[in-house]
């Protein structure tokens, strides 16, 4: 593991701060066992990917900014989502191209923002995590981590890593589990069928619990799960690596 001490800004995200803080807590956790000094800036909000995703520009670029100002002045920026680490790194060059000063430090915005397992994998060089797990584990890839950031093998690398924890492959893994952020309150139908196949696909691996790195598609997996009275586990990938999992889990079926 590298020597220094970076600075890490925690991009706490939505969803985490408002359904599930433990996340956050387990995320700082595993920033500060790889060696960085993590702070968690209290002007951030919400990134501005509902806002990109449905074409208000005029809001997107207002928070884009808010963001930028944020996080100015951090080593790395670090997200426990997929999701919202695509918006930063992805996105933010293009929603604040010819936003003078803007674009620029958008652009270097972008270049230090990450997922988090990527960053403990990629920048910090993890090989392992010390913590345990006893149960049957089947990881749901994101679209946004697999598609965006080419996020695939860092979370499950760290998994394989935990005690007691045996992980299985979900069948069509790759498939989206018809969150989709603002899709799947425009286009409820065709979410709730996507999801009910995604349930199905889990259900079919023996697994006990079912983790991810993104909570919007937590939430939608673990709504399905617990209305057809599955007693699968949900977790956020980072609650499980930081042996953090006294919380009650997202959803526990029949529990």
């Amino acid at each position: 593991m590298p020597e220094d001490k970076p600075r890490v800004g925690l991009l706490v995200t939505c969803l985490v701060d408002l359904f599930r803080p433990s996340v956050g807590f387990a995320a700082v956790k595993l920033l500060e066992d790889a060696g960085c000094t993590v702070e968690v800036p209290r002007n951030q909000t919400c990134c501005g990917q509902p806002a990109h995703n449905s074409g208000d520009k005029k809001n997107a670029r207002a928070l884009a900014r808010m963001a930028v100002d944020a996080f100015s002045g951090f080593d790395y920026v670090v997200a426990p989502s997929g999701s919202c680490a695509g918006m930063v790194r992805k996105h933010y060059p293009a929603v604040l191209e010819g936003e003078g000063a803007y674009a620029q430090k958008a652009r270097d915005l972008a270049a230090r923002t990450y997922e988090l397992t990527a960053f403990l994998c990629d920048v910090r060089k993890a090989a392992h995590v010390d913590a345990t797990y006893a149960g049957t584990v089947a990881y749901h890839d994101s679209c946004a981590s697999l598609r965006e950031l080419g996020v695939r093998d860092q979370p499950r690398r760290l998994l394989q890593s935990v005690e007691g924890l045996t992980l299985v492959d979900i069948p069509e893994g790759e498939a989206c589990c018809g969150f989709g952020g603002t899709f799947a309150v425009k286009y409820g139908d065709i979410s709730g069928e996507i999801v009910r196949k995604k349930a199905e696909a889990i259900e079919s691996t023996g697994a006990d619990t079912l983790c991810a790195a993104d909570v919007g598609c937590l939430l939608n997996i673990a709504g399905r799960l617990k209305r057809e009275g599955s007693g699968i586990k949900v977790r956020h990938v980072a609650e499980i690596l930081a042996g953090m999992t006294d919380a009650p889990a997202i959803a526990e079926g029949r529990g």
